[in-house]
């Protein structure tokens, strides 16, 4: 794939309602490994060797308890989006976790929308966006 010529690039993705999981890794526009299952589905697709963070699951050593499955496709998903992004979406955050709301994503920075924004940053002119409607008026914190 032309997009991860010279790095790495990571696809991630799951859906909750099915149990589905799907993760795939290029390096230097070569792909290293690609997985997508569910435990309807099975095994969708099985490319490469398992990366280190699946070892646990294929060895048996992560049991599923509430679906019949050798093991939970979601929690397995946290481990992948862990092992290959460096956060998680739910689970208790380990040592070694990014601090997802300070993650920087293509340039764009993750903001706390209870933190008002510097006000060299804040402009009232230009057209209204959506993202935009409390520009002119610093935001409030709220208790959490």
């Amino acid at each position: 794939m032309a997009a991860s010529a010279g790095r790495r690039l990571v696809l991630h993705a799951m859906h909750s309602v099915v149990d589905w999981l799907a993760f795939a890794v290029w390096e230097d526009g070569s792909l290293v490994r690609s997985m997508s299952l569910s435990p309807d589905s099975g095994i969708i697709e099985n490319i490469g060797e398992p990366l280190p963070f699946e070892l646990p699951y294929w060895a048996g050593d992560r049991p599923a308890d509430v679906i019949p499955w050798p093991f939970h496709p979601l929690e397995l998903s946290e481990d992948a989006l862990r092992a290959l992004c460096g956060f998680i979406q739910e689970g208790r955050p380990q040592p070694d976790d990014v601090d997802a709301d300070n993650l920087r994503l293509h340039g764009f920075q993750v903001r706390d929308p209870h933190r008002p924004e510097p006000a060299e940053q804040r402009s009232c002119e230009g057209p209204w966006k959506p993202w935009d409607r409390h520009a002119c008026t610093p935001s409030t914190p709220t208790a959490r």
